[in-house]
């Protein structure tokens, strides 16, 4: 009879026990990762300089003069400004980088406190060296703060404002940004708090 070491007995036991799924923690982006069908918090609002991390893209990149900012304060980021339709503006856009998601990822969830205008939740990927921004509309009401849960495989792609029919459905390992978008088509103010987003 062949003699098998203790040692690698108790690995065995102690691989099968975790599931061999690895605990991964990057608390520089602030990506969790602690088990299999666990869920995936993408977003810290807990500490300042996690708003270096967003990005503003107003229409001024088309000659418009509307005006967005992000800030961090009080546990959840905060995307306001005002919408301009000088020069035929009208939208501003946050954005930040993520870490890559494991694969089969069926929905994103939504923690946010609105104006009652609708935005647009966006995730952005890479298709054949194009950046395809996917697009669910997210209607708020004004002063409640609501979780909301969307499928991936309902958003749409575009490009550049224009629908892509036939784009592949979205993939949660295809994500590299995520975001949100306002459109008006009358000039104002908009306010829209964010606690948290979770796959």
């Amino acid at each position: 009879m062949n003699f098998i070491p203790f040692g690698f007995l108790l690995f065995i036991f102690i691989a099968h026990d975790a599931g061999a799924i690895p605990d991964i923690s990057n608390k520089k982006n602030q990506l969790v990762i602690t088990a299999k069908n666990e869920s995936y918090n993408m977003i810290n609002f807990t500490e300042q300089q996690s708003v270096n991390h967003w990005r503003i893209t107003d229409d001024a990149v088309m000659g418009g003069k509307s005006t967005g900012r992000f800030l961090v304060e009080q546990g959840k980021g905060i995307f306001f400004g005002n919408i301009s339709l000088d020069n035929n503006g009208g939208f501003s856009s946050v954005f930040r980088m993520i870490n890559p998601l494991p694969e089969d990822l069926e929905t994103v969830t939504i923690d946010i406190q609105g104006d009652g205008l609708t935005y647009q939740l966006r995730m952005i990927v890479s298709l054949n060296g194009y950046r395809l921004a996917y697009k669910h509309k997210v209607n708020t009401i004004a002063g409640k703060r609501e979780k909301l849960s969307f499928a991936l495989a309902d958003f749409q792609a575009s490009f550049r404002g224009r629908n892509i029919n036939n784009a592949p459905v979205l993939k949660s390992e295809d994500i590299r940004e995520v975001g949100f978008l306002v459109t008006k088509k009358t000039a104002g103010k908009f306010y829209l708090s964010i606690f948290s987003l979770i796959f």
